[in-house]
C-alpha cells in the first residue's frame, strides 16, 4: 500500500470508528460487534505505526495514548465558569421566579429543567471542530488542564459532528459534567477492595480523582463518562443558537451527550411539577443525581437579567431533600474554628449514608442541642446538609432508655482554657449564637487560618494540610501566616514524616505563592465576609493591596459587588494593630501585593463610558491586545451584544454578534476605526 493509498482509508477507517464511538458511548446504541470494532481498530493502529505521519491528535487511537503528566498547567476559560445559587424550598423557587420577572417586567418567561448531576464540572475547547484543550472549573476563571485525561473518555468527540444544517465553528467551548456511572463505581470499588486499595466514598469522589491522575492510562481505565449542558465562548457561528432548548439540540447534533431529560416550563407552578416529576425518575439514570437545575431559555432575556458575583440571577439549583439514617450518639467534642467558633461535633456509631460512612456530624451549637434535646446515648437522625456536611438532625425518642447524659456546654475555650463569650454580630448570621474563644492566640484558630492561607483557593500552598501545621504550630516555628516564609529547610525536615524532599517540596510551594495574585491574597487572610469573588472584585477596583487598605468606606463601596457590611468588615480588619502588623511582615517576606485584575476607572478618556464587544479576528491586533487598547482609553469590553453595546469591532469570522448587533442597531467598526476611537 503506498502512501495515496494508506492516506485514503485511514480516513475512512477513523470516520468509521468515529460513527461507531458516537453510537455506542453517546446514543448506547452500538451498530457493530465488540469483535469488528477491534478489528477496524488494530487496522488503524497498524496504518498509523506504518504510516507515522498520518497520525493526528484526534485520531481514535490517541484516546488512551497520553504519556504521564509530571503536573497540570493552568488554563484561562474564555468566559467565567459560575457556580449555582442552591434551594432547598419550594417558596424559595416561586421567590426566584418572581424576581427574575422584576427584571424582566412585562416579558413572559420560558423555563428549562434539566438533572442535577453529581459529578465535576468540566470546559471543552474546539478549534475549527477539533477537541484541544478540556479543563476542570477551578477558580471559575483559571481550571487545571486536563486534555489528555479528558480525551481517554470516548462520549467525548475528538472531532464534532458535521452534515447539514451543522458544522464545527471557529471557536467553541462548552461545559458539561463529567461522572462515573452508578455501575461502573460499584465496580471500581469491588476491584479496589479486592486489590486492598482503600474504597472511593462516592461517585463524585471517584470521579474527581480519577480526573486528576497524571497518567492518562489510569484514566481510561476508569469508567467516566460526560454529560455537555451550556456553552462558554463562541465564534464564527452564524446561527448561534438562541434558546437553551435550541442549544441542546445543536450540541447534540455536533456530537455531544446531552442530559437525558428536560423539562419545558412557562410558570412556577409548572416548574415545581417537573422538579416532582424528576425526582421520580432520576434514580433509573446511570448516573447519581442531587436536583434539578431551572434555567431562563431565552439567551436575551438572561443578559439582562445579568450576574452576581459569583452566580448567574437567570438560574438556580434546586436541592432534593437528603437522605436520612440513625444511628447512635456515642459522645459530644467540641472543635474550635479559625476565627475561634466553638462547634459541637457528634461522636458517632458508623453508619452507610448516601455513598458514604458517617462517623461524625455536626451539631451546630449549644443552643441546636438544646432546642432539640439531644443526649449522649441518644439515637439520632443524620443527614448529609446539601448531601455534603454530615449534620445531626433529630432525637428517635421512642429509642430513648432513660440512661442518656444531657451534653454541658464548656465553660472556657477546650484548646487553650482561655475565656468565650457569645456576642452577637460576629459573624454574618451569628445572633449571639455561637460561643467563641477570645483567644486571637489560640492554637486552634492559628492552625485554622494556616490551613485557609494554604487551601488550594488561596494561596494554593501544597503540603499545607492538616497534618504538617499542627506540627508547625506546635513546635512554635510558626504562629500566624507570615511565619511561613521565615521557615528554612532544616525547621521544616525536622519535624515527623517530613523527609528532606516532602519538606523542600512545601518550601517550594511556599515560595511559589509569593507571586499569587492580590485577590489570592486577600481571601487567604480570612477577612469576615470577604470570599473568594469578593476578593476578586477587589482586585478589579484597586491596583495594590495598600489602596484597598487605605480606601475608605465609601471608596470600598464604589466597587462593584460591594456593600457597606464588607467594607466596614474590611477596615475594621485593617484597623487591628495586629493585623498592620501581620501585612507589614507578608510585605518584609516579599508577597506580591499588586492586582493583576485591577480595571483602573478612566474617568477621563475618548472612550469613558463605552461598552464594545469583540467578534472575528481582527487584521493585526490580538484580542488581548484590543481589550487593553479599548480599556487604556477608559472603555469596557463586553462578552456579548445588548442594547447597552455602544460599538461592536468586527473583524473576519465574525459570527452572531454580528448578526445581533445589526438587528439592534448597534454601530459596526473595524479594527482601523477602533484605532481611531482609541487615539492611536
Amino acid at each position: 500500500m503506498n502512501f495515496n493509498e494508506a492516506k485514503a482509508r485511514h480516513a475512512e477507517l477513523v470516520e468509521e470508528i468515529r460513527r461507531h464511538d458516537h453510537a455506542y458511548y453517546v446514543l448506547a446504541q452500538p451498530t457493530i460487534s465488540d469483535r469488528d470494532y477491534d478489528r477496524l481498530y488494530h487496522e488503524l493502529l497498524d496504518l498509523e505505526k506504518q504510516f507515522p505521519q498520518l497520525l493526528t491528535p484526534d485520531s481514535p487511537t490517541q484516546r488512551v495514548s497520553g504519556q504521564p503528566l509530571k503536573e497540570f498547567k493552568q488554563v484561562q476559560h474564555l468566559q467565567p465558569m459560575l457556580s449555582l445559587d442552591n434551594t432547598y424550598s419550594q417558596e424559595d423557587v416561586r421567590d426566584f421566579v418572581n424576581r427574575v420577572q422584576k427584571l424582566l417586567p412585562d416579558e413572559k418567561l420560558e423555563w428549562i429543567v434539566e438533572p442535577k448531576i453529581d459529578g465535576l464540572a468540566i470546559n471543552l475547547r474546539y478549534e475549527h471542530g477539533v477537541f484541544t484543550c478540556g479543563s476542570t472549573r477551578g477558580d471559575g476563571t483559571t481550571g487545571d488542564d486536563i486534555t489528555a485525561n479528558l480525551r481517554t473518555i470516548r462520549s467525548i468527540p475528538a472531532r464534532l459532528h458535521s452534515g447539514i444544517g451543522v458544522s464545527p465553528v471557529a471557536l467553541l467551548e462548552v461545559r458539561g459534567e463529567v461522572y462515573l456511572t452508578k455501575m461502573g463505581f460499584e465496580k471500581l470499588n469491588a476491584e479496589r477492595q479486592a486489590a486492598g486499595e482503600e474504597e472511593f466514598a462516592n461517585p463524585r469522589n471517584a470521579a474527581a480523582g480519577s480526573l486528576k491522575q497524571l497518567d492518562p492510562r489510569n484514566v481510561a481505565k476508569r469508567p467516566l463518562d460526560i454529560v455537555v449542558y451550556g456553552l462558554g465562548q463562541v465564534e464564527g457561528e452564524p446561527q448561534q443558537p438562541q434558546q437553551h432548548d435550541q442549544m441542546l439540540a445543536w450540541l447534540k447534533a455536533l456530537g455531544f451527550k446531552t442530559p437525558d431529560r428536560t423539562w419545558h416550563c412557562r410558570s412556577a407552578d409548572e416548574l415545581l411539577a417537573a422538579i416532582e416529576a424528576l425526582d421520580q425518575v432520576r434514580r433509573k439514570f446511570a448516573y447519581e443525581t442531587d436536583g434539578a437545575v431551572i434555567k431562563l431559555n431565552s439567551f436575551a432575556q438572561r443578559e439582562i437579567a445579568g450576574f452576581t458575583s459569583k452566580a448567574p440571577r437567570w438560574s438556580i439549583a434546586y436541592k432534593y431533600a437528603a437522605e436520612q439514617a440513625e444511628t447512635r450518639l456515642n459522645g459530644i467534642t467540641v472543635q474550635v474554628g479559625r476565627t475561634g467558633a466553638l462547634t459541637p461535633v457528634a461522636e458517632l456509631e458508623p453508619v452507610f449514608l448516601t455513598g458514604s460512612t458517617i462517623s461524625r456530624a455536626t451539631l451546630h451549637n449549644e443552643d441546636y442541642i438544646r432546642e432539640k434535646d439531644i443526649r449522649i446515648g441518644d439515637t439520632v437522625k443524620i443527614e448529609k446538609a446539601g448531601e455534603v456536611i454530615p449534620a445531626v438532625v433529630d432525637v428517635v425518642l421512642a429509642r430513648r432508655t432513660g440512661k442518656e447524659v444531657a451534653f454541658r456546654f464548656p465553660t472556657q475555650c477546650p484548646e487553650c482554657g482561655s475565656r468565650i463569650s457569645r456576642a452577637p454580630g460576629i459573624d454574618e448570621g451569628d445572633e449571639g449564637v455561637v460561643w467563641r474563644c477570645l483567644n486571637p492566640d489560640c492554637p486552634a484558630q492559628v492552625r485554622g487560618r494556616l490551613e485557609h492561607w494554604c487551601a488550594r483557593g488561596a494561596m494554593d500552598i501544597e503540603g499545607g494540610g492538616e497534618v504538617l501545621v499542627r506540627q508547625l504550630v506546635q513546635t512554635g516555628l510558626v504562629s500566624d501566616v507570615a511565619g511561613l516564609y521565615a521557615l528554612t529547610l532544616s525547621d521544616v525536615a525536622g519535624l515527623e514524616r517530613m523527609g528532606e524532599k516532602s519538606a523542600r517540596n512545601f518550601l517550594d510551594g511556599v515560595a511559589a505563592s509569593k507571586q499569587r495574585d492580590l485577590w489570592r491574597l486577600l481571601f487567604g487572610l480570612g477577612i469576615l465576609h470577604v470570599g473568594a469573588g469578593v476578593a476578586k472584585a477587589l482586585g478589579r477596583g484597586f491596583a495594590t493591596l495598600d489602596d484597598v487598605f487605605a480606601a475608605s468606606v465609601d471608596q470600598l463601596t464604589d466597587c462593584e459587588d460591594i456593600g457597606e457590611v464588607i467594607a466596614q468588615s474590611v477596615v475594621q480588619w485593617h484597623g487591628d494593630p495586629r493585623n498592620r502588623q501581620l501585612i507589614e511582615r507578608l510585605r518584609k517576606g516579599g508577597l506580591n501585593f499588586k492586582s493583576a485584575l485591577y480595571q483602573p476607572k478612566a474617568k477621563a478618556g475618548p472612550l469613558a463610558g463605552k461598552i464594545f464587544v469583540l467578534t472575528g479576528t481582527l487584521p493585526t491586533l490580538k484580542r488581548e491586545e484590543a481589550t487593553a487598547k479599548i480599556e487604556a482609553a477608559g472603555g469596557k469590553v463586553s462578552s456579548s451584544v445588548s442594547k447597552k453595546t455602544d460599538y461592536v469591532v468586527a473583524g473576519a469570522e465574525a459570527g452572531s454578534k454580528l448578526d445581533k448587533a445589526q438587528k439592534l442597531g448597534v454601530k459596526i467598526i473595524d479594527e482601523r476605526e477602533l484605532l481611531r476611537l482609541c487615539g492611536a
